[in-house]
């Protein structure tokens, strides 16, 4: 595909990936932002536009964004700035993260907000993020400085998945659709954490070495990821297929 005809792709597939979420209630207002790196350095990326709800994004109104261009944010046209400082930052400093989603999902952000905000393997999909997950237990708050957002860049220390401590969370993939699917399994393994401390009964943790072979396991279901995406997407065509437009 041309560079055009992979620019517009990656809109589609972003543009999806926020309806899809709002259809799964994983969005917040107006708030929370998804982006996805157009030029092989991250430099140039494609985000929401501020104060736009995720059932409206479509792939046309994506904005295309330059981490080096800092004049936007004086225009008319200035996204959010706390958008602006998380995910120019990681698109700056860590250019394998292609797709980044920041959200505030229910139980991902209720398990954010525990003192141990740790996803610990107690089932196959609690078990998918053994390991793979990096916490940053330091918030400063709204990330509306340059600083906020360089320090949770650093935070990602080379995960796929940041948990926010009192925050949210925040995941990075190479593709919408893989990292979309971490994210869905994501709130889940996190509302099954919830679910369980709330039984008030002791948690039966696996061991060390069952939890590394699933969460190796899960790495055979790569394809799924895009099978999922493609039939939610599918499922978008058939009943708004405005986020083409």
């Amino acid at each position: 595909m041309t560079s055009a005809q992979n620019e517009r792709q990656l809109r589609v597939d972003l543009a999806a990936a926020f309806r899809i979420l709002h259809k799964l209630d994983m969005h917040e207002s107006v708030a929370n932002h998804l982006s996805a790196a157009v030029s092989e350095d991250g430099r140039q990326f494609l985000m929401n536009r501020r104060w736009i709800h995720f059932s409206n994004v479509t792939a046309s109104n994506l904005q295309l964004l330059d981490v080096e261009d800092e004049s936007i944010l004086h225009s008319d046209n200035a996204p959010d700035i706390s958008a602006w400082h998380i995910h120019s930052s990681i698109h700056r400093n860590c250019p394998g993260a292609r797709v980044i989603l920041h959200a505030h999902p229910a139980y991902a952000t209720a398990l954010s907000t525990l003192k141990d905000p740790r996803i610990l393997p107690i089932d196959n999909n609690t078990s998918r993020f053994y390991e793979r997950i990096a916490y940053d237990l330091n918030f400063g708050g709204i990330a509306n400085n340059e600083d906020e957002g360089e320090r949770i860049a650093e935070s990602l220390q080379g995960k796929s998945v940041l948990m926010m401590g009192n925050h949210g969370v925040t995941v990075v993939g190479e593709t919408v659709a893989e990292a979309f699917e971490d994210l869905y399994y994501l709130e889940k393994a996190c509302k099954t954490m919830i679910l369980a401390y709330s039984s008030g009964q002791p948690l039966n943790i696996l061991s060390h070495e069952l939890a590394c072979e699933i969460a190796k396991g899960w790495d055979d279901f790569l394809g799924a990821s895009f099978a999922h995406f493609e039939q939610l997407k599918s499922e978008l065509d058939a009943t708004d297929p405005s986020y083409l437009n």
